[in-house]
């Protein structure tokens, strides 16, 4: 028997897709460029809106047949236990191959934005709280446990990690981001990017481009982001994801940005991500983003035109069902109105892809492991490491915590009790589970509560709600006031409720009017305060809310970006002291709930001056956090005024020590400032930073190898530019806390840079006499 040359596994890729290619009918070649969402809702009471108008219904042995491009989300739409929906895939995947002429399975994906989105799989601390961790390694192993557990079951891809920027924290998605810094976002996501890769699983950039800058921080709004602000804030978080991830996927936005949306965006799915980045892998649609060019943008008067203008633009696959890319495309084809050479295109790089994952070569078996433990022991103790360090105690003036072991305490507030406090909206008993109320949750997360108990075992704790999350009764405030007068201390519980479109106060299209708290619950924080009693706030939010009205009156503040179902210990081990906090903000955390900057990367103008009344000046600013420990920072190096050419390095460095009584952790942050350029630059921003784990008394030298191809930024006419003049690095411990200025200044040419310029600044530690 002769095997074809495209399943000869011994042959180049492309020589094997090329082959299978010219054997394929135009129906079985778009037939790999769509998934299908088997088991999605139809009548109304999906998990998004429009899923009931844009997902089809289709015979699925009919469809089949002509081959299948995606399983969408076979363990993510409903409860499933994991050993059952892995033989389910397997069976779902047996039947794909024998239906269609070629044999050929379909690549299953999954949502895996803080863990793998399936019942009883862990649920990790959220992308916010990875930024809040200053600490790409830990969540590089994070992203290796995420991508083993994904293909024991039989998934190929996961769509994430999300690298949008955050522009304004009112936004419902900022629980999804890593923070408000494109270059804490890109070294992060890449670092996501590299663990889920390594174990084999497409890992899928999203959303490219510029989706977080939606006007009024609204879901889908339009973005009205400059060239420049896209270029230097927008896409360096891409950038870093293929350049040093090694992303295979990308998934196109919602937006529109200036009039063009981006599914149907030439010149970024195509003439920047591939002919200029070089970009060789797939991209995929947002679900329902092809039909939304017709429907919401109105730039497609049919489905056909909607599927040519995508195609067109660069996306290859449509997810999550085939509303465009099915029967109205080949119809379509056949009338001349799409040209065949777009599906070809597209498919090239579908089955380019299944060929890299062994989808094509005659060995290649669906069968899973015959032990699945999505949220095994090692799961959990990593869950536990991220979030104890993702915890940031941004206030404790007077040495309230940790808490004296065998103290009253009241503990108070609609967040202690609830286990979903420590979740995000992409968690599977928050994202699905709340539709299935009569299906356990899986997962075992202690509240605050209960780890506190178990924390301090010889304390008095009591408990009152004192009000709901997002409800304005104020009844249940009397009663809470009653057990904090009667305690030693109050730890007041307050926060979020993941959602999705308004069914929560954080989470996708649950988009924040202003950034006060929630409901009553800032009726209820004033009562506990004026009660006399020191006032402990914890925070289990996926936004910063703005926290001025109780600065220098509370005893201690304590935030947590919902920190997973760990997130419980970790959260009482900093209350207890079990834990020595280390987490550092990466968004800004705002004074007034108005008035606030959209991020702390403001022009001098969008700083606080005499221009205006407002002052925008955070509470707490961007990289801010306290520990239980102190730190030295003393014999900086390098010489405080230097020059140094326009294509050159420049080191700067600082001993730190721990002069504390307790291990801790100290992130050391690399700042420029720009005096004089020919565009307005941000007053600063961040360049570098390294996270040092310290005993008590030890002391390392933290180096920073700052190259001056990060200070470039995009001028006038849309080069990315390095500029001779004076510069400034700034060692600090906050974007406000400024330990040492070394003042450079660049001589030589004005110089051009590209795709190929450092984007990293590496740093060294080393032992200090």
């Amino acid at each position: 028997m002769t095997t074809a040359p495209w399943r000869d596994p011994a042959l180049p890729a492309a020589a094997r897709v090329d082959d299978l290619l010219a054997r394929m009918t135009l129906e079985e070649k778009t037939a790999q460029l769509y998934g299908v969402w088997v088991g999605a809702a139809t009548d109304g009471d999906g998990v998004a809106p429009h899923q009931h108008d844009m997902t089809v219904d289709f015979d699925w042995d009919d469809l089949v047949t002509r081959g299948l491009g995606q399983l969408t989300r076979p363990f993510g739409t409903a409860p499933v236990d994991p050993a059952t929906g892995a033989q389910a895939l397997a069976l779902a995947q047996r039947r794909i191959s024998e239906a269609g002429r070629f044999g050929i399975p379909a690549l299953a994906h999954e949502e895996c934005l803080a863990g793998f989105t399936a019942w009883q799989a862990t649920a990790y601390p959220v992308p916010l709280a990875w930024g809040a961790t200053f600490d790409p390694a830990l969540v590089e192993e994070m992203a290796q446990h995420i991508g083993r557990d994904l293909r024991s079951v039989g998934v190929h891809q996961g769509l994430a990690p999300v690298l949008d920027v955050v522009r304004d924290l009112r936004w419902g998605r900022v629980e999804e981001t890593i923070g408000e810094d494109p270059y804490l976002v890109g070294t992060v996501g890449a670092a996501y990017v590299r663990g889920l890769e390594s174990t084999g699983i497409v890992a899928t950039l999203k959303h490219f481009a510029g989706y977080a800058a939606s006007a009024g921080a609204r879901n889908l709004a339009p973005v009205r982001a400059g060239v420049r602000e896209f270029a230097d804030i927008t896409l360096p978080p891409f950038e870093f994801a293929l350049r040093e991830g090694g992303a295979r996927s990308v998934m196109a936005a919602y937006n529109e940005t200036d009039g063009v949306p981006a599914s149907a965006d030439v010149h970024l799915l195509t003439e920047l991500l591939r002919d200029t980045w070089g970009f060789t892998g797939t991209v995929v649609s947002d679900y329902f983003g092809v039909g939304f060019l017709e429907t919401l943008h109105r730039v497609a008067g049919t489905p056909a035109e909607a599927a040519h203008a995508a195609l067109e633009a660069g996306i290859d696959v449509e997810l999550p069902s085939p509303k465009c890319y099915g029967d109205a495309l080949t119809e379509a084809v056949r009338a001349g109105d799409v040209p065949e050479r777009l599906i070809d295109r597209a498919a090239r790089r579908v089955l380019l892809q299944k060929c890299e994952l062994g989808l094509l070569d005659e060995d290649w078996q669906s069968e899973p492991g015959e032990r699945i433990d999505l949220d095994s022991a090692a799961n959990r103790a990593l869950a536990r490491r991220i979030a104890e360090e993702s915890v940031v105690l941004l206030d404790n003036p007077d040495a309230v915590l940790p808490l004296a072991p065998d103290t009253r305490i009241a503990v108070v507030g609609p967040r202690a009790a609830d286990p979903l406090a420590m979740l995000g909206c992409y968690s599977f008993p928050s994202h699905v589970g709340t539709h299935h109320p009569d299906k356990p949750m899986g997962i075992t997360i202690p509240t605050v509560i209960e780890a506190l108990r178990t924390e301090l075992p010889d304390a008095k704790v009591t408990f009152a709600e004192g009000c709901g999350v997002a409800d304005p009764d104020t009844s249940g405030i009397e009663e809470a006031v009653a057990r904090a007068a009667e305690a030693d201390v109050c730890v007041a519980v307050l926060g979020d409720q993941a959602g999705l479109f308004g069914r929560g106060t954080s989470g996708e299209g649950c988009d924040a009017a202003d950034l006060r708290l929630p409901g009553a619950q800032s009726e209820l924080l004033d009562a506990l305060v004026a009660t006399g009693v020191p006032v402990v706030l914890v925070l289990l939010t996926g936004r910063p809310y703005a926290l001025g009205r109780w600065h220098g009156h509370l005893a201690a503040a304590v935030q947590a970006f919902f920190p997973g179902e760990e997130g419980g210990p970790a959260v009482a081990g900093v209350l207890s002291g079990r834990v020595t906090p280390s987490g550092r903000l990466p968004v800004s955390v705002p004074r007034d709930p108005g008035g606030q900057p959209w991020t702390y990367l403001q022009p001098p103008l969008g700083l606080a001056g005499e221009v205006s009344n407002l002052d925008p000046t955070p509470l707490y600013p961007f990289g801010h956090g306290r520990s239980y420990t102190t730190f030295a920072w003393t014999d900086f190096g390098g010489a405080e005024e230097t020059e140094i050419g326009t294509d050159a390095s420049y080191d700067i460095a600082v001993n730190v020590a721990n002069t504390g009584d307790r291990e801790a952790a100290e992130v050391v942050q690399l700042y420029l400032h720009d005096p004089v350029a020919s565009v307005t630059r941000p007053d600063v921003r961040l360049v570098g930073y390294q996270r040092v784990r310290l005993a008590p008394g030890e002391k390392a030298r933290v180096t920073f190898r700052f190259h001056t191809d990060l200070s470039a930024f995009t001028d006038r006419t849309g080069r990315r530019v390095v500029e001779p003049g004076a510069l400034e690095l700034r060692l600090a411990a906050s974007s406000a806390d400024v330990r040492h200025t070394a003042r450079l200044t660049l001589t030589g040419p004005r110089r051009e840079v590209g795709v190929d310029r450092r984007l990293r600044c590496e740093t060294e530690v080393t032992a200090a006499g």
